[in-house]
């Protein structure tokens, strides 16, 4: 199916429709006043008149505060109807008005878009306002308060460039066409249809540009799992702790051993055995994504948080962490900064990318990058030594106000056979380079680079495992004031 008609034979929401699916029966009020249109020649008075026979509102936009599941939230909708839900300067005021007032009053903010962008009769005049929405999202954003973004088909032009891109969490309608170029524009201009695919919603998550691809039915669960893990208080953490004295004294090269080991818990195991509520987000927002780090808004044992983690099931000769992975993880650091939520990383990584591609990319520049940001963050951030920490890719994760490790977990410049190649030219020694650098977790403990140690046991499953560090982040979480957040 092509971008422009795959959700044809399906069903488009109107603004009112999408209130009533997504809001709580009865719960809706307008935040719109009266439109005056006299100003505006007959002719331009006319469609606009016919717009509204057409659509049932006034403007292509409604606004407006309601609850969700109980949970108030201010809205901003985008009803296509309407002269296909361009944005002239009154539809453009709405949306600031209402942005601001949701900023004011301190509530979550929803924007659902279906535009064609800035409205053509009114030209210029409407195009620059979308710097003044862009604007008060802005100031939105910089207070705290999450704003989530439904792209609803199709999204193009101004409207997507603008308020449609800034989501804190952004998903589109399945098969929505979104993209910055109306494909009939293209078409106009070039002789030549636009490529089939390349603005349909699927190929946008699949390329990092937005996090997932929703259908509406299911916006009231998303709109409601994101809001519980940004708004909602910490909760005494439920899962037991271990005794840290409980440590059993194994060698370097046997922990970088166990760390190895296929069925080793990871970050996908600490999500699925001690979070809830997890919401992944997919991408840099920017065009890549790079599947060996998980992101996600979630809540590690009651603890709010955003996460990112190394996926060691996702890193191998073929697919090592590449730059996109570090720039997913700067997004994460911003997401946590913006949000005033404590950043959880999770460390788990053979290596970076060693590569012509990777150097081309940055890489070392975005290792370093990670590392500035977490040094000047301002909320809590804990890092999580969970199984292999190897070189820089090991470190942009790493700089966090407290360090904590899982018993066998080390941390290296080079995996143990690359610095007995080194020192030795070859890789026998690596088990003497293993003791001599001091990689392991006991070690970190003993020169001040790791805070908290977790026990391991000889039959710990991933479960288990996972649990534990779950438990283990929860209380140390706690303990970092994750109460006392800025809102």
């Amino acid at each position: 199916m092509s971008a422009a008609t795959a959700p044809e034979s399906r069903r488009r929401w109107g603004a009112e429709e999408l209130l009533d699916l997504v809001l709580d029966e009865g719960s809706w009020q307008s935040w719109d006043r009266p439109i005056d249109i006299s100003g505006h020649d007959e002719g331009y008075q006319r469609e606009l008149r016919a717009a509204r026979e057409k659509a049932g509102t006034d403007e292509s936009v409604i606004t407006g505060r309601g609850l969700v599941r109980g949970r108030p939230v201010a809205v901003v909708a985008n009803e296509f109807r309407f002269l296909a839900g361009s944005i002239g300067r009154d539809a453009a005021g709405r949306i600031t008005a209402a942005v601001r007032r949701a900023t004011a009053e301190g509530l979550p903010l929803l924007a659902t878009t279906a535009s064609g962008g800035t409205r053509m009769q009114e030209g210029t005049p409407a195009f620059v306002e979308m710097v003044e929405i862009t604007r008060a999202i802005g100031a939105h954003k910089a207070a705290g308060l999450p704003y989530l973004v439904q792209l609803r088909h199709p999204t193009t032009g101004g409207v997507y460039a603008s308020w449609g891109s800034l989501g804190h969490v952004t998903v589109a309608e399945p098969g929505a066409l979104v993209g910055f170029l109306g494909p009939k524009v293209y078409e106009a201009l070039n002789g030549e249809p636009f490529p089939a695919g390349v603005q349909q919603a699927e190929n946008l998550a699949a390329k990092g540009v937005i996090d997932a691809v929703v259908a509406a039915e299911q916006l009231p669960e998303l709109v409601d799992r994101s809001l519980r893990v940004l708004l909602d208080a910490p909760e005494p953490p439920s899962l037991p702790r271990r005794d840290p004295t409980a440590l059993t004294t194994r060698t370097a090269w046997e922990s970088v051993g166990i760390t190895r080991l296929p069925g080793r818990a990871g970050v996908r195991d600490l999500l699925r055995y001690g979070a809830r509520d997890t919401l992944r987000l997919r991408g840099t927002d920017e065009g890549e994504r790079d599947e060996t780090v998980i992101v996600a808004l979630t809540r590690l044992d009651g603890q709010p948080c955003v996460l990112v983690g190394q996926d060691r099931t996702r890193q191998d000769a073929d697919r090592a962490m590449g730059p996109a992975a570090l720039r997913e993880a700067r997004r994460a650091m911003n997401l946590a900064e913006e949000l005033g939520l404590p950043l959880v990383t999770v460390i788990d990584t053979p290596g970076a990318e060693l590569s012509v591609s990777a150097e081309e990319r940055a890489v070392a520049g975005e290792i370093a990058r990670c590392i500035a940001t977490m040094t000047r963050m301002r909320v809590p951030t804990l890092a999580v030594l969970l199984g292999q920490g190897c070189g820089g890719g090991a470190l942009a994760l790493l700089p966090a106000r407290r360090v904590l490790a899982a018993q066998h977990a080390w941390l290296s410049p080079l995996p143990p056979e690359g610095a007995s190649v080194i020192v030795h030219g070859d890789t026998a020694h690596a088990e003497e380079m293993a003791t001599r650098q001091q990689v392991r977790a006991l070690d970190l403990a003993a020169n001040g680079t790791v805070h908290r140690i977790v026990p391991e046991r000889e039959d710990d499953s991933a479960e288990s495992l996972a649990r534990a560090v779950a438990a283990e982040c929860a209380a140390m979480l706690v303990s970092m004031g994750v109460e006392a957040r800025p809102r």
